[in-house]
């Protein structure tokens, strides 16, 4: 009971009331914009939620949307709380879906079930061991790791190429042999009731993770020396923790989170590995809902529901309300825009945020 109290406490804090309102700016903005445009911003909204909504299939579609936002969130989240900004998710997540295929490609024969495991497992690995590359930089060498983080992310483009075309390619086309069926972590009987919505297993997976992190940062001894690292990385050096080997934990972690979202993305949406010619943009797009959940992971939680709403629902706007799906991209990015400029947030909504406030103490 005292734990789902912090949690709804959380829900009532200063942080979650700003997050709100950039929310609604950002609403408000886009509509603005779709006024200037000449479009109906309220058809343009409705036939949004109509999307996502108004069936099972568009509600299923939503959830797979969201679950890789959710995991490259909590990814950039979790090592933020540890005082480092992994901007490297995009490549890790493309670390995650290489190590999945590899598995899933080149191990026929292992039963149904233990297949998927074993590929979403080394997927983890992959992205994990990615991020921990930046961090063990960062612990011995002192590099700063958004500048790793940033190379790692090309690098990682090209490798998983690279692999792809060199031991993977399905002859004739640009990706990979097909996903057999015993790797495949679709949900089918679920899907077939969402009409054949796309849902997997990484959706429930993602929503665990985010508890995961909840519980190993605020109930462990060991998330509780991430986050002494995170507040002051010289304070707990000097009450004997070993922040080096914490740095590289946390970002192993990090990894951890978005190689799962590339696991799933292969084994659970496409069934193979394409080849890129540009980062696909979980990774960069998992920034802006680490910043909009205010790294809490209930917060990342909310944000990457937001974000698979809006960006799934957007052929509704374009569809039924002619509007550019262009439009949810200025909406979206208003909303972070609030999020990074809170000063203009607060002054918003203090008139209305300082007279509840006073109506409580009165």
């Amino acid at each position: 009971m005292n734990q789902a109290n912090k949690i709804l406490k959380w829900f009532v804090s200063d942080s979650f009331i700003v997050s709100l309102a950039a929310i609604v700016l950002g609403l408000l903005l886009g509509a603005v914009v779709m006024l200037v445009g000449g479009y109906n911003p309220i058809e343009a909204y409705a036939a949004l939620v109509t999307r996502v909504f108004g069936s099972a299939y568009g509600i299923g579609e939503m959830l797979r949307e969201t679950a890789p936002l959710l995991l490259t969130g909590l990814a950039v989240a979790f090592a933020f709380r540890a005082g480092m900004f992994n901007i490297g998710a995009e490549g890790q997540v493309l670390m995650g879906m290489t190590g999945a295929s590899i598995i899933a490609i080149t191990l026929p024969g292992i039963p149904t079930g233990l297949h998927m495991i074993l590929a979403v497992i080394f997927g983890a690995l992959f992205g994990g061991v990615w991020a921990g590359i930046a961090g063990f930089l960062k612990a011995k060498r002192g590099v700063n790791e958004v500048i790793t983080t940033i190379m790692l992310n090309w690098i990682a483009l090209f490798l998983s190429n690279y692999i792809v075309r060199t031991f993977l390619l399905l002859k004739g086309d640009q990706r990979s042999e097909n996903i057999p069926a015993s790797a495949s972590a679709s949900i089918d009987w679920l899907s077939s009731a969402m009409n054949n919505a796309r849902v997997h297993w990484g959706i429930p997976v993602a929503f665990l993770a985010a508890v995961f992190f909840y519980y190993f940062l605020w109930k462990t001894k060991q998330g509780f020396e991430l986050r002494a690292v995170g507040s002051n990385a010289d304070a707990a050096h000097y009450a004997g923790i070993n922040v080096g080997r914490n740095i590289v934990k946390a970002m192993f972690i990090s990894g951890v989170f978005a190689g799962l979202a590339g696991a799933f993305e292969v084994l659970g949406v496409f069934h193979y590995q394409a080849i890129y010619s540009a980062s696909p943009g979980y990774g960069f797009n998992g920034i802006a809902v680490a910043l909009l959940g205010m790294n809490h992971p209930f917060g990342v939680m909310a944000g990457a529901a937001l974000f698979g709403t809006l960006s799934y629902g957007s052929g509704g706007m374009s569809f039924e309300a002619g509007v550019p799906p262009e439009i949810i991209q200025i909406v979206i990015g208003s909303i972070i825009f609030f999020i990074a400029a809170q000063g203009i947030v607060r002054f918003v909504i203090k008139p209305f945020y300082g007279k509840r406030k006073k109506e409580k103490v009165l």
